[in-house]
């Protein structure tokens, strides 16, 4: 059997990159999805019909992480459809370059909002049905960024250092109900927002590459790398693990310190 055989799992983000290859991953194992992205219905509908075409349920939403009407809405009817929700992948998030002092009020804002609030305001409303059932998982994505500073991404850095302290708190809180919660920590994803990035900062991926300062000979951390670490830590496998960061970034982290 499957490991996640009749379960469902919610996942922000889920139209592409990470968030589309989790729900992908999690579909093969046997889970019911709850995809929900901010626009981009093309391509969750294109998810939708991958994820049938191998035989999985899912139900797609668009909608924002920052707004309550919309999270509680996806969340409600998901429930009311699968019955449950059993693991929260809370993956959404932007990530552009600014100095500190030259970040306008809005690009501050936003990253904060859409990183930080969209992951607690997406906990806030699946954490009861958790607390019923007594069981569920939380998996946070946050980035290396939130484990040290970086030149022209304080914003960035803040939002998700700020995931870090959520992860804590909230594996605290809820621990007496069986609820597990962990943040992840990728570096450099081979996705098409690094390669946004690197058009910003007006250089390339190869020289991003050339420069990078991991230990293992690996220039960037694929999507599956990280959908397969969500998948080991959102499993039973993982049953004793909780308010831990797991770091996936060929040891660039442990070669600076």
């Amino acid at each position: 059997m499957n490991d996640f055989q009749n379960k469902t799992v919610f996942i922000t983000g889920a139209a592409k990159g990470q968030g589309r290859g989790a729900a992908l991953a999690f579909a093969k194992e046997g889970a019911n999805t709850i995809a929900f992205n901010r626009g981009d219905i093309k391509k969750l509908e294109e998810l939708k019909k991958e994820i049938n075409e191998i035989g999985g349920e899912i139900e797609i939403f668009s909608g924002d992480v920052t707004n309550s009407n919309d999270i509680k809405f996806a969340v409600d009817k998901g429930i009311k459809i699968f019955g449950k929700i059993d693991i929260l992948f809370n993956n959404a998030g932007i990530c552009k370059y600014g100095l500190s002092h030259e970040l306008t009020e809005e690009e501050w804002d936003s990253t904060m909002n859409i990183n930080l609030k969209g992951a607690w305001l997406t906990s806030k409303y699946i954490i009861p049905h958790f607390i019923r059932q007594k069981s569920g998982v939380i998996v946070n994505n946050s980035s290396i960024a939130g484990l040290e500073g970086m030149g022209k991404l304080s914003h960035y850095s803040a939002s998700k250092f700020g995931m870090v302290g959520l992860t804590k708190s909230q594996a605290i809180e809820l621990a007496p109900y069986n609820i597990r919660v962990v943040s992840i920590h990728p570096a450099g994803v081979n996705t098409t927002m690094k390669l946004d990035m690197a058009e910003q900062d007006g250089t390339t991926l190869e020289e991003i590459a050339r420069n990078k300062v991991n230990l293992l000979e690996a220039p960037w951390v694929e999507v599956a790398d990280v959908v397969n670490m969500v998948l080991f830590l959102a499993s039973d496998k993982a049953r004793y693990i909780t308010g831990s960061q797991f770091v996936i970034d060929a040891g660039r982290v442990s070669k600076q310190i």
